[in-house]
């Protein structure tokens, strides 16, 4: 995105393609390109014209109509203000927030927010509840093939929105393994992964968070197989997966259900108690 620098106005397409196959977010920027088209018309502006207006390229304000382009919230704002919508138009932006983000990480974000009790065990990374927002952008732009930027943008603030369920009051239940060697990766850096331990300590002061470490010493425990995800409801139900097994599927049946929890339960007894782990990390930390 650039900036015009005699009046800071945005002249680069500000948002996001629609995700192909996203099509119930698709309905939903289709509908508030109809609406912003309508008003555009009912003031006698032409997409050019409204586009000056507003500090945006006609090519965007066309795409944002033909549904094509998800806008920003602040294109919202500025068309409601320029064609007198009074709030019609910037009362669309909660719609436009659920649909910014990939629909993979839109469902993972709701059943999260649902969620009561999580257990985690990550070996590849800390996990995305855990990232500093630096560590997030670092961390994608090790990917290959490389994120353009507007994906990657997508994907760091959705991680960022997903966040908040550790400032719910009250809080769901955390339970986080990390292996060792995610600790000590300098993904993006020293002062990266400083910040990225010191938030570690911060989060594990929580009182319904517990952060364990599993060494990298352990010579066998039942983590060697991938990750593994548990997230428990208030309704009794659950969600689970693992990449190594049940192909990396989420799976809700009690009988596999139960396997993860029994893999997660060996890996958390054979890990550092949660005390023990903090001194650990504030001894990494004092060595990078």
């Amino acid at each position: 995105m650039s900036v015009n620098g005699v009046d800071g106005a945005e002249t680069e397409d500000a948002g996001w393609e629609v995700e192909p196959g996203d099509e119930s977010g698709a309905a939903v920027i289709a509908t508030v390109g109809r609406q912003v088209r309508l008003w555009r018309e009912a003031k006698g502006l032409r997409p050019a014209d409204l586009g000056e207006r507003i500090g945006y390229g006609e090519d965007l304000v066309r795409k944002v109509e033909r549904g094509v382009r998800i806008p920003r919230p602040e294109f919202l704002d500025r068309s409601d203000e320029v064609l007198g919508a009074g709030g019609l138009i910037a009362a669309m932006k909660k719609d436009v927030e659920e649909v910014r983000y990939p629909k993979e990480v839109r469902n993972l974000a709701k059943l999260e927010a649902r969620a009561v009790e999580f257990s985690m065990y990550f070996n590849y990374s800390i996990h995305g509840l855990l990232q500093t927002e630096e560590f997030t952008w670092s961390l994608l732009r090790t990917r290959r093939p490389a994120y353009g930027p507007e994906e990657l943008e997508r994907l760091v603030t959705a991680r960022a929105r997903r966040r908040a369920v550790l400032e719910k009051d009250p809080g769901p239940e955390f339970s986080f393994v990390q292996e060792e060697a995610t600790l000590r990766r300098p993904i993006g850096g020293r002062m990266v992964l400083r910040r990225q331990l010191e938030r570690l300590l911060e989060v594990s002061e929580l009182p319904n968070v517990e952060i364990q470490v599993m060494p990298t010493e352990r010579a066998d425990h039942p983590g060697s197989g991938g990750l593994i995800e548990l997230l428990k409801f208030g309704d009794g139900t659950a969600v689970g997966r693992s990449d190594g097994i049940f192909n990396g599927r989420p799976v809700h049946d009690p009988k596999r259900l139960r396997i993860l929890e029994l893999r997660h339960g060996i890996i958390r007894a054979q890990a550092l108690t949660p005390g023990e782990s903090r001194a650990f990390i504030e001894q990494v930390l004092g060595e990078t």
